[in-house]
């Protein structure tokens, strides 16, 4: 059975209250409950964390022991070489994934520090991204 976490970073535990018009309205844990029930072969599991030190601690402490890592680093992706450094230092394989095209917004929001550690980039296809990014981890 694989094993693959979805790890979520800041404001990403607002999902179905913040900013609808971007992100939906469905909140987090009802897509999670899903997702497992449509995934049942597969030991799915699920972090957040606004704090950047806890996402990285859960990176190493899982990311030498699973199958895939699903990270959306929120507005991590475009700061922080820490979270870059930590997806480097492990085995485990990561997919980036943003709910938003972030390309069809604020040109800050193009660079991602992330993108070059990861096994690639799911943006743009709200939710569903994170079906896509766990199919991809699927496949190998």
């Amino acid at each position: 059975m694989s094993k693959i976490i979805i790890i979520n970073g800041p404001n990403l535990n607002l999902l179905g209250v913040r900013e609808k018009g971007i992100y939906g309205d469905q909140d987090f844990m009802t897509f999670f409950t899903a997702l497992r029930e449509s995934y049942a072969g597969v030991e799915l599991s699920y972090f957040q964390s606004n704090h950047e030190g806890a996402i990285i601690d859960k990176i190493h402490e899982v990311g030498f022991a699973i199958d895939g890592i699903i990270l959306n680093a929120g507005a991590y992706t475009h700061t922080s070489l820490a979270i870059a450094d930590a997806i480097a230092a492990v085995t485990t394989p990561v997919v980036e994934v943003h709910i938003s095209n972030v390309y069809a917004r604020e040109s800050y929001r193009h660079h991602s520090y992330l993108a070059k550690n990861c096994k690639g980039v799911i943006c743009g296809f709200g939710l569903d991204g994170y079906r896509l990014a766990l199919e991809s981890l699927l496949t190998k």
